[in-house]
């Protein structure tokens, strides 16, 4: 009775740990709305509470647009701007952030009546502290990277901090799968394979590798500086790629742009690898069911990859395809975070 009483708390904190999930990833989708619409420098301001009221009339809103005009993106880029202009951008930026508030209500409130109805064990408390750490420093390093913006040079946010932002939104959506899974999922559904086990592990640092440059790629714009397929501009090796200097890797966007498709095959053939050798595992029927999907989900992801980088040059067909792009990729990374969990090496 005892044992049935703790699996139902163990549930119960599962089911919430799955819903922040789906929040986070509502939250990374809507960055990617952010910036596709170039909205991300449109509030000046960080109020992490009072900022959670938008503008409410007339006044006000002249007084934030006022705001947005001293800054570099308005006076080089947005110079023609109307009121309702910047009431679009405004919006996407405010809904983002009024999105991560409700996440942290949403972990604060079952928090509070979790812990007066006793239902966290010992083993969860270390789990749910990092937790709260990763998702307070997230919201931290999201001022830090619109901060970078706002000045009299800049158009848009430091894309090295765009980078860091992205991945560490992608930590905390990790972590609190893997929190989800220790109390979902039975020892009973891991596989042994240590050899499997380490290539997945590979894998999973190589996928973490594409995305930074993935998250370079936004940051960069560098889709628009290539809109062809299979060719980088008529050239296998972009021509600027003979600059041999490290910050050509990191910041110029055609290099950016070889190495994220270059990746983007690798990562693609190395899943083709992992799957045959993945089918030869008996056991565990979560593993059975799940092993075909990252194959099938990278293809895909190569494919919306491709359809992004013809059509980057159409502002409605980029940020769908953006979109479904940054949708895919978080879903092949949570694919492979559960393979890992999945199989031990003994």
């Amino acid at each position: 009775m005892i044992a049935k009483t703790d699996a139902k708390k163990s549930n119960a904190v599962a089911i919430w740990l799955l819903i922040g999930v789906g929040m986070i990833i509502v939250q990374v989708l809507l960055g990617g709305i952010t910036r596709l619409t170039g909205s991300g420098l449109s509030i000046t301001e960080w109020k992490p509470i009072l900022g959670a009221i938008p503008p409410m009339n007339e006044a006000a809103w002249l007084k934030a647009f006022e705001q947005y005009k001293q800054i570099g993106q308005f006076k080089h880029l947005n110079f023609e701007f109307t009121l309702a202009d910047f009431k679009f951008i405004y919006f996407w930026e405010w809904f983002h952030r009024e999105w991560a508030r409700l996440i942290a209500l949403v972990f604060l409130i079952p928090f509070i009546y979790f812990l007066v109805k006793k239902m966290f064990r010992k083993e969860m408390i270390n789990p749910l502290f990092i937790l709260f750490l990763l998702g307070a420093a997230q919201g931290l390093i999201g001022w830090i990277m619109v901060a970078s913006g706002l000045n009299d040079e800049k158009l848009y946010v430091d894309h090295l901090r765009l980078a860091i932002h992205f991945i560490s939104a992608l930590g905390l959506l990790c972590y609190t799968y893997w929190f989800a899974m220790m109390l979902l999922v039975p020892k009973a559904q891991h596989v042994v394979d240590p050899s499997l086990k380490q290539f997945t592990l590979w894998l999973l640092a190589l996928l973490v590798v594409q995305l930074v440059f993935g998250a370079f790629m936004a940051g960069l714009k560098a889709a628009n500086f290539a809109t062809t397929w299979p060719s980088i501009n008529g050239e296998f090796v972009p021509s600027s790629f003979s600059n041999d200097t490290l910050s050509s890797f990191t910041h110029d966007p055609l290099a950016v742009h070889f190495i994220h498709r270059m990746l983007a095959y690798l990562i693609a053939g190395l899943v083709i690898v992992w799957h045959l050798r993945a089918k030869k595992i008996i056991g565990g029927t979560m593993f059975t069911k799940l092993r075909s999907l990252p194959l099938l989900v990278v293809l895909l992801q190569v494919l919306l990859g491709i359809l992004t980088v013809l059509f980057a040059d159409n502002k409605t067909a980029l940020l769908w395809l953006g979109v479904a792009h940054q949708f895919t990729g978080m879903m092949f990374l949570l694919l492979m975070v559960g393979m890992v969990y999945l199989i031990r090496r003994k």
